[in-house]
């Protein structure tokens, strides 16, 4: 009986361990109108930061910068970005021209509030958000207001020894 209940176990956790590394399956459209799905960047052996902005966003203007120097200098490492711009596809002008003002070096989707819900971590508060995947594509956490490339260093820093943890107790 035992036995039974101890494979039950390891097939429903056998089962549901691709669900969690897939990522979101969600669905925006890059600024061309082509859709994309978020998994296209999320769980590619980098870790991944999904900023999500707002085009008319006091802070997303300030802080915004902080994302392209941390695309910069891990981008090709480990560590990736990707923006999200929650103004709609019928304001993709004035997010193209947020994207060309602040010279976004890193790959940007447009979406709307609804999209950014499905993320993770719960419900979206606002701009700019944050949410940190590892590099099998798990959500890890997210941050909500701005976010230097430091503290965003810092927290990825601490969720690697986290998931190194995680991956020794295997």
């Amino acid at each position: 009986m035992r036995r039974r209940i101890n494979r039950l176990a390891l097939a429903l956790l056998l089962v549901s361990l691709p669900a969690a590394a897939a990522g979101p399956d969600i669905v925006l459209r890059d600024f061309t109108g082509r859709p994309r799905n978020v998994n296209e960047f999320i769980g590619h052996g980098k870790w991944l930061v999904v900023v999500v902005w707002l085009a008319d966003c006091p802070i997303c203007k300030r802080d915004i910068h902080h994302m392209t120097f941390f695309h910069d200098e891990h981008g090709k490492k480990d560590a990736a970005v990707l923006g999200v711009s929650v103004d709609g596809y019928a304001n993709r002008e004035k997010a193209l021209a947020f994207v060309a003002d602040h010279a976004l070096n890193f790959p940007n989707l447009i979406g709307d509030r609804g999209d950014a819900s499905r993320f993770g971590g719960g419900p979206f508060i606002g701009t700019p958000t944050y949410y940190i995947f590892s590099p099998e594509g798990k959500y890890m956490t997210g941050r909500v207001g701005g976010q230097t490339q430091e503290q965003v260093e810092q927290i990825i820093r601490a969720l690697k020894k986290r998931h190194e943890g995680i991956s020794k107790k295997r």
